[in-house]
């Protein structure tokens, strides 16, 4: 009776990870590759030169057997790898498409002791959490505005790979209770591509300026036309907003604009001023430096790190001095009504309100006490989004 063949071997694979100053050539040569097979398998065709320019974190996969390199798998991305074998020629490659599994989920939290704790006891990320934050960061102050007994409720895309979560987001649709008021955002992608978050009614949630244009510990000094000034000691309007915090903190442009002033200014110390169209204008004071290759004349974008925090001036500590002006004329910048940016175009306004309609029912379902999977299915790396509503 014949023998049964012995059993074939697992493929034993080797990961490295890529560190910082690493290249393929640093890494063959501690695998003990040679230089020849190194030049082989980045000649192999025009794939295989994405190996040139591996970035840190990124892994590569060995398999190295005693006749030398046999495979090499590297991920470009998460549903496509590289796969790098040899052959009687030396070595040929192919792209290896692992399609992902994509979760709709909802769920919803009450905040009690902070915004995170609430969020991460709901089954949420920290990333998550900070994609809520971006949507509403116009319309709601997370540092100064948020209270005990708000609550918030998410619906959301998770995606996995084989079966292992690898990516979470993007939020599809969002209900915050702030003070007892409710705002709704919706995601939506225009026929136009473009994408962005908006009220149900198509407006967009996004406004023409940031509320607070960076990261602060406190407020330190409100606008006021009656306030003694701490160092010179006399009673001098403050038509600003001082917002403490460590000093080199970064510090955005509260919209898109032009530096129409870069350079120091009396008691602000080093200051920038921004004039975003015709009616607006911002002042940033105190830095402790400008961001590089920032000049007056620059254009800049709303979010752009254009400074640090800093105490250059009359200022007792570091902080940023913040103004908003319309017209010329100061406009305490936390309670100012903000311009909105553009909304939902009316030719795609039925096409908006279709699409969101599923969207905005689930919004209006009871809270679950735990997340729940409203939809699921397998993602085609060719598509953009879930067909439908998700």
């Amino acid at each position: 009776e014949a023998e049964p063949p012995p059993p074939v071997a697992a493929v034993k694979w080797e990961t490295v990870t890529v560190s910082r100053g690493d290249n393929l050539s640093l890494i063959f040569d501690r695998l003990g590759l040679s230089p020849a097979v190194l030049h082989q398998v980045l000649h192999t065709d025009e794939e295989t030169t994405a190996l040139k320019h591996l970035m840190p974190g990124q892994q590569l996969h060995f398999h190295i057997d005693d006749q030398g390199l046999e495979k090499l798998k590297f991920e470009k991305n998460l549903v496509t790898t590289l796969l790098v074998q040899r052959d009687q020629d030396g070595f040929n490659s192919e792209l290896v498409t692992t399609p992902l599994t994509t979760r709709v989920i909802q769920a919803s939290a009450t905040i009690n002791d902070s915004l995170f704790t609430a969020g991460q006891e709901a089954g949420m990320s920290d990333n998550l959490i900070m994609q809520m934050v971006a949507i509403y960061g116009w319309d709601i102050d997370f540092v100064q505005d948020i209270r005990s007994g708000d609550h918030f409720k998410l619906i959301y895309q998770e995606q996995y790979k084989n079966g292992v979560k690898v990516k979470d987001g993007p939020i599809l649709a969002a209900e915050f209770v702030n003070r007892g008021k409710a705002y709704r955002a919706v995601r939506y992608t225009s026929p136009d591509g473009r994408t962005d978050y908006y009220t149900e009614n198509g407006a967009s949630m996004r406004k023409a300026f940031l509320r607070t244009p960076l990261n602060f510990t406190r407020i330190s000094s409100g606008f006021s036309l009656h306030r003694r000034h701490p160092i010179l000691n006399t009673i001098r309007a403050h038509k600003g907003v001082d917002y403490a915090a460590p000093t080199g903190t970064p510090i955005k442009a509260a919209g898109d604009g032009t530096v129409v002033y870069l350079g120091r200014k009396g008691g602000y110390g080093r200051t920038i001023v921004l004039k975003h169209g015709g009616r607006y204008s911002t002042l940033y004071g105190h830095m402790s430096a400008y961001a590089r290759n920032l000049r007056t004349g620059s254009k800049v974008k709303q979010g752009q790190v254009i400074g640090y925090v800093g105490m250059s001036g009359l200022a007792t500590g570091p902080h940023l001095h913040y103004e908003f002006r319309v017209n010329g004329v100061h406009r305490n910048p936390l309670t100012v009504e903000l311009p909105k940016a553009q909304s939902i175009p009316e030719q795609y306004l039925a096409d908006f309100k279709l699409k969101s309609a599923t969207l905005l029912a689930e919004l209006d379902q009871p809270e679950e006490k735990e997340p729940t999977i409203l939809a699921m299915r397998d993602k085609n790396p060719d598509e953009q989004a879930l067909p439908a509503n998700y």
